[in-house]
C-alpha cells in the first residue's frame, strides 16, 4: 500500500454512476455486474468508504452517466458501441427508477452534484475539473461503477490533468474477472498514484 496521506481540504472523492441500474436488484445492469461485485462485496465497500470519507470531512463530489432518453442518438456521427447498447436498453434512463440514486447513496446536504458525463470519463464536455478546482481538490479518491470503463476513463483523466489518483480495487466492479484484472493490476499501474484495499483507504484517512 502506498503511504498517501489524504488532507480533508485537498482531497475529493468521486463517486461515479451509484445508479439502480447498477447496484439495485433489478437493475439493468445488476445482473452482469453481480458475480464479481459479489465476490469483492463492492456495494458493502461503498458504503463503508463514503462513511468514513464523510466522517473525515472530504468532500464527496457525484459523478454521474448520462441518464438515457429515447432516440436522442439518432443524428449522431461517432457514438460509440457502449452508447448504442446504453441507448438501446435506455440504461439509467432519465425519470426512472434504474436512473435513480442506490437508495443507500442518495446525496447529502453540501454534495457536489456534477454534470452527467456522456462518455466513460467524468471530466470530457463536463464541469469536474473546474469543481475540483474551485473547491482546492488536488488528489482524488475514484469509486464506483465500472472499473474498466468510467471508473478508469475518470481516474486516467484525473491523472492527465495533474491529480493524485487512488483506486479503491475493492469499491467498484465490472462483467467480468478478467475486466476486473486489467483495470487494477494492467492498466491502473500506468496511471494512478495508489491503488488499495477499501480497509487500506480507511487506515489512511485515519
Amino acid at each position: 500500500m502506498s503511504a498517501t496521506s489524504y488532507a480533508p481540504e485537498h482531497t475529493g472523492l468521486l463517486l461515479v454512476d451509484p445508479y439502480n441500474d447498477f447496484l439495485s436488484e433489478g437493475g439493468k445492469l445488476h445482473g452482469r455486474a453481480q458475480p464479481v461485485a459479489d465476490s469483492v462485496g463492492t456495494l458493502a465497500n461503498l458504503k463503508t468508504v463514503v462513511a468514513a470519507v464523510r466522517k473525515a470531512g472530504i468532500q464527496v463530489f457525484y459523478v454521474p452517466h448520462h441518464r438515457a432518453e429515447p432516440d436522442e442518438l439518432a443524428h449522431w456521427k461517432h457514438p460509440t458501441p457502449y452508447q448504442q447498447g446504453a441507448s438501446r436498453a435506455q440504461v439509467f434512463a432519465a425519470g426512472t427508477w434504474g436512473g435513480e440514486w442506490h437508495p443507500d447513496f442518495q446525496p447529502q446536504a453540501g454534495d457536489v452534484i456534477v454534470k452527467e458525463h456522456w462518455g466513460g470519463s467524468g471530466f470530457a464536455n463536463t464541469d469536474l475539473d473546474y469543481l475540483l478546482k474551485q473547491h482546492g481538490i488536488n488528489k482524488v479518491v475514484v469509486v464506483g461503477m465500472l472499473a474498466n470503463t468510467c471508473i478508469e476513463s475518470t481516474a486516467r483523466f484525473a491523472a492527465e490533468l495533474g491529480y493524485h489518483v487512488t483506486l479503491v480495487r475493492d469499491a467498484t466492479a465490472a462483467f467480468s474477472a478478467e475486466a476486473m484484472h486489467a483495470a487494477h493490476e494492467i492498466n491502473g499501474p500506468t496511471y494512478a498514484h495508489s491503488i488499495v484495499t477499501t480497509a487500506e483507504l480507511i487506515a489512511a484517512l485515519g
